[in-house]
């Protein structure tokens, strides 16, 4: 498992192909890039900044990998995320996941970045053309993690 909050942008090649070379019984590899939008809620964004509290986030970022693991029959799992002041088009998260199975792998990666959003102490603040604010967290994400709940 590797977790790891940061500043720098990630090589998502690399990351990927650590994952794809470390087993020779390694059947798939899911991943999810997420980036900065230049619209949010209707306005254009011009900067993102995202603050964590250093520890208590990569252990939150552990224990969702930890749960995944336990739940399907994952090899390894790669959590990558960006915290500072970003621009629209760049990567803020990186999670992927390898397995011997395209099933375990999807589900698992999904399964951690719904509860990345949810449950991991990360704080977004928006530069937009109407000024700045906090994001709230949304519904919809809510919604993501919940379902987890019932499988």
């Amino acid at each position: 498992m590797t977790v790891r909050v940061q500043t720098q942008d990630f090589d998502t090649g690399f990351e990927i192909n650590l994952l794809r070379n470390a087993r020779k019984d390694t059947g798939a590899v899911v991943s999810f890039i997420g980036q900065v939008r230049d619209l949010n809620e209707g306005d254009s964004v011009s900067q993102l900044t995202l603050e964590h509290y250093p520890g208590m986030t990569e252990k939150a970022l552990e224990a969702i990998v930890s749960q995944a693991q336990s739940r399907w029959d994952i090899f390894d799992a790669v959590v990558i995320h960006r915290v500072g002041t970003l621009q629209p088009t760049d990567q803020i998260v990186l999670v992927a996941v390898s397995s011997a199975h395209r099933g375990e792998a999807f589900k698992a990666c999904e399964f951690i970045m719904d509860y990345l959003k949810t449950e991991a102490p990360f704080w977004k603040k928006e530069v937009t053309n109407q000024g700045e604010r906090w994001i709230e967290a949304k519904l919809t994400d809510d919604d993501a993690r919940e379902r987890w709940l019932e499988s």
